[in-house]
């Protein structure tokens, strides 16, 4: 499915409202002035303030990126575009949700 192309700027949250930081591990290829996030990136959580009904706090701290585009690379690896196919993690590797992308660059787009 194409989408615009997912960068280190890119404004993402998870369903909890905890903000997404996308590092990119090889800062390469940019758009838009930022290096473009590829399927080998992480994806780290800060701010999520999910508890679970028993009470106990189960915070996403990290993101999984599940699938990336097939035809366009970035330093040998496919570029994420949006929307976004990733779950939010807990600590214990436990699915949150998928993260939300509010705002990210419009001008290239990838399949």
């Amino acid at each position: 499915m194409p989408g615009t192309i997912l960068h280190t700027g890119t404004t993402a949250t998870c369903p909890h409202g905890g903000t997404l930081n996308i590092i990119a591990a090889s800062p390469r290829v940019s758009v838009s002035g930022m290096p473009v996030a590829v399927l080998s990136d992480q994806g780290l959580v800060a701010g999520c303030v999910f508890t679970l009904p028993n009470g106990k706090p189960q915070p996403c701290v990290t993101t999984r990126w599940i699938a990336a585009a097939t035809r366009v690379l970035a330093s040998g690896h496919p570029v994420l575009v949006n929307p976004a196919a990733a779950l939010c993690l807990s600590a214990e590797q436990i699915p949150g949700g998928p993260p939300i992308i509010a705002a990210s660059q419009t001008r290239v787009i990838a399949t």
